[in-house]
């Protein structure tokens, strides 16, 4: 499932928190679609969901995505890799933050 980042997705909100295949993708450029970050990361493994966050006024890339992995390995096969260059930018990557914290900030 693809989407642009300005509508909620489909699933529970508890589906998504600790999702431990979901990534931060960072440092997109603004050129980069959700089929681009997808044809990507498909190498490192089946991709559930793959979204580029826009804004809601003005439809242009915000600079960064999500990509939801089906098995949580593939994450790793992703770190493992220290440099990701898509669109000729450098991308930074993380875990995806919990959409809840359980304790203190």
């Amino acid at each position: 499932m693809e989407a642009d980042g300005t509508q909620a997705t489909s699933g529970s909100l508890n589906d998504s928190q600790h999702d431990p295949g979901k990534m931060f993708i960072g440092g997109l450029s603004w050129q980069t679609s959700p089929d681009s970050l997808r044809d990507y990361f498909s190498k490192f493994g089946e991709i559930r969901e793959c979204m580029v966050m826009r804004d809601p006024t003005t439809k242009r890339s915000r600079g960064f995505g999500f990509v939801t992995f089906t098995d949580a390995a593939s994450v790793d096969k992703v770190l493992a890799q220290p440099h990701h260059e898509l669109d000729s930018k450098t991308v930074s990557l993380r875990l995806a933050p919990s959409l809840c914290h359980p304790g203190p900030l």
